[in-house]
């Protein structure tokens, strides 16, 4: 609708309904799922039999909190530390193929940018069955060529690592890029012309302009990792991260620890995503 065009009663209200319609159906589940944590019952689902905190602290035997499941407590720990990996190299490839894309004029680059952006349109169940795939040939290659046994073209931790960054780098790239592209270069000629050298150029003038979009970009990295399934499922060997471990326990039956864990994380995610908000508005504020 144009937004110069004067609105009607009834447009407000559908619009009003529309919107209260919306957030329900996006907030709801989750709101239940945060409830449900705090109920007394065996069971993670309705209806309410009262309020308990045994799904967070209880020692058992009956019933184990999440911070007494060493099982539950153990993936959490494989999903932070394949997180702080991913998004480790997910930075770090991501700055130099942002600067790489916003060269003007290089060989191949349309080509390249095509296929960073590959990965996007591509199932994650089929990207994870391709990189299981391809890592296991490269793996049995190397063991019949010579002789060597190595663990990473094997379902394990770096296996998860690697294939997550192989797709999450592209949303880095992209975040940093579109950060990149609204700089002056006229700082950086700046720098130059006093001076400076290309490396300082990028470590004192260029890097600090992009200082929120990538600690955005390692917010966005992180998060995209820990929660990751369809392509951990395929590469994941015996340290299962927490959203495997998590379909396992659903899968063969559990207890409102899950409905436990969720709420951690759910509030987790919203204190990271505050903390970046008030971040990146403190520092507009001082520009």
């Amino acid at each position: 609708m144009i937004r110069s065009l004067p609105r009607s009663r009834a447009y407000d209200r559908s619009f009003t309904l529309f919107m209260v319609l919306y957030f329900l159906f996006l907030f709801a589940p989750l709101l239940v799922t945060c409830v449900l944590a705090f109920n007394n019952s065996d069971f993670p689902s309705l209806p309410w039999h009262g309020f308990t905190l045994d799904w967070f602290f209880s020692e058992g035997p009956k019933r184990v909190g999440i911070f007494a499941d060493g099982e539950n407590l153990r993936a959490i720990r494989t999903s932070f530390q394949t997180a702080v990996c991913v998004s480790i190299l997910c930075v770090i490839v991501g700055v130099c193929a942002a600067f790489l894309f916003e060269q003007e004029n290089f060989w191949g680059k349309e080509l390249l940018y095509f296929l960073m952006l590959a990965p996007l349109v591509i199932p994650g169940v089929i990207l994870g069955i391709s990189l299981l795939l391809g890592a296991n040939s490269i793996g049995v290659f190397f063991e019949d060529e010579f002789g060597l046994d190595l663990e990473i073209f094997r379902p394990s931790f770096w296996l998860v690592v690697f294939g997550q960054f192989s797709f999450i780098t592209t949303f880095v790239t992209l975040v940093i890029s579109a950060r990149l592209r609204k700089f002056d270069r006229s700082l950086e000629e700046a720098a130059l012309n006093l001076g400076a050298g290309p490396f300082e150029v990028i470590v004192h003038v260029t890097l600090p302009y992009l200082r929120s979009s990538i600690i955005a970009a390692g917010a966005v990295s992180f998060l995209m990792s820990f929660e990751n399934f369809n392509t951990t499922l395929f590469l994941v060997g015996a340290r299962p991260t927490l959203p495997i471990n998590l379909y396992l326990q659903v899968r063969d039956g559990s207890t409102p620890v899950i409905n436990a864990i969720s709420l951690l994380l759910i509030v987790g995610t919203f204190l990271l995503a505050l903390v970046n908000f008030f971040y990146n508005h403190n520092k507009n504020q001082m520009v």
